[in-house]
């Protein structure tokens, strides 16, 4: 039977190659179809007309801003590989991308989402926008989780009451609500009439940004710009937590062997801790661990309607604007994410549930 560290060793092997296997294909797609190539000759035109008018405005004769735009043009084709073909180009990509060379963003939307001028780098872009994400989605995700663990196992104990009812009728109604359209009313009257919180999340940056310069009255900033959002996706999301979590704990307290505890008279208590809890651990813990994980990319609807800078909208300024590295640099840093997740709950599983060694 191999040990913890060579089952451990095996999945991390197996999730590295699956994330460059990722990387390779998200390249090779954005290259070989000529989307990276189109907005290269695009970004390379747009530089080359303001390169013209530079050129014009200081006055220089027709026929050296000609030459001397041609050479411009073929010092851009260079540096952004178009005199080569797309095979070639794909190599240094990847390359650059699993080493967390991401490159440089030029493009306006962006940068607008992170709150900096163009160029930037890409690393750069993400690693602001992700404490916004963390703070908005993953906040919530917890606060979700903490709800659910906490009230469905009560819940499933009392199967067919008013209140295991009244559970399933909240998690098929708010699921059946969009976030973003239940954002829009609270934004109408938790802002616009009744003017209690901000309409906008946008003017959170510096707060996030500057935090530990003054941790108190910036907590309090952000929670003031935050508070509307954390509600409205706890509200929505909270129904789904608590079903799920339900139906884990319903499967687990139908098994022969809670009927047997509860049948020698033990205490409901150790019932729910030695026999309920320690079956639960794991699939409980992957949806945990993966809905936190998956939170870090944001909601793009979402955060559009609470003009939250996250990296949803990062996500979506990137792709509306061609940004190749921006969206290579993003695909590459939430599947890593991923991947780690998924390398956590491995570990967890061992520790959780010894009989996975035997797998």
């Amino acid at each position: 039977m191999p040990g913890v560290g060579t089952i451990l060793l095996r999945r991390a092997i197996a999730l590295t190659f699956a994330l460059i296997v990722i990387v390779t294909l998200t390249a090779v797609i954005m290259e070989a179809t000529g989307y990276a190539e189109s907005i290269w000759k695009a970004i390379m035109n747009q530089e080359l007309q303001a390169y013209y008018q530079a050129l014009r405005n200081r006055g220089f004769p027709p026929e050296k801003i000609k030459q001397l735009v041609e050479e411009k043009k073929q010092e851009l084709i260079e540096l952004y590989g178009l005199n080569k073909p797309w095979y070639e180009r794909v190599g240094p990509l990847i390359i650059n991308t699993l080493t967390f060379n991401l490159g440089i963003s030029k493009e306006e939307a962006p940068a607008q989402v992170a709150g900096v001028q163009p160029p930037a780098p890409v690393a750069k872009l993400i690693m602001l926008t992700l404490p916004r994400t963390v703070v908005m989605l993953t906040i919530a995700q917890i606060i979700c989780a903490v709800i659910s663990l906490s009230i469905a196992p009560i819940i499933a104990y009392r199967h067919g009451t008013l209140l295991d009812r009244g559970v399933i009728t909240y998690a098929a109604l708010f699921n059946a609500i969009p976030v973003w359209w239940l954002g829009m009313v609270f934004i109408q009257v938790f802002g616009y009439t009744l003017r209690i919180f901000p309409t906008s999340g946008r003017y959170v940056m510096p707060y996030i940004k500057y935090f530990w310069e003054d941790p108190l009255a910036n907590l309090v900033n952000i929670a003031y710009y935050a508070f509307l959002p954390i509600v409205t996706v706890v509200i929505v999301l909270l129904g789904g937590w608590l079903y799920s979590v339900r139906a884990m704990v319903l499967r687990v307290v139908r098994e022969d062997f809670v009927m047997v505890a509860k049948a020698k008279g033990l205490p409901e208590k150790l019932i729910a801790r030695r026999y309920i809890l320690r079956v639960m651990a794991p699939p409980v813990t992957t949806s945990v661990i993966l809905a936190l994980a998956g939170s870090l990319g944001g909601f793009i609807i979402t955060e559009s309607v609470f003009d939250w800078p996250g990296m949803g909208s990062l996500y979506y300024a990137a792709i509306s604007s061609g940004d190749v590295p921006t969206i290579l640099g993003l695909t590459y840093v939430l599947t890593m994410v991923y991947i780690i997740a998924r390398f956590i709950l491995e570990v967890l599983y061992i520790m959780l549930d010894p009989r996975v060694r035997l797998r």
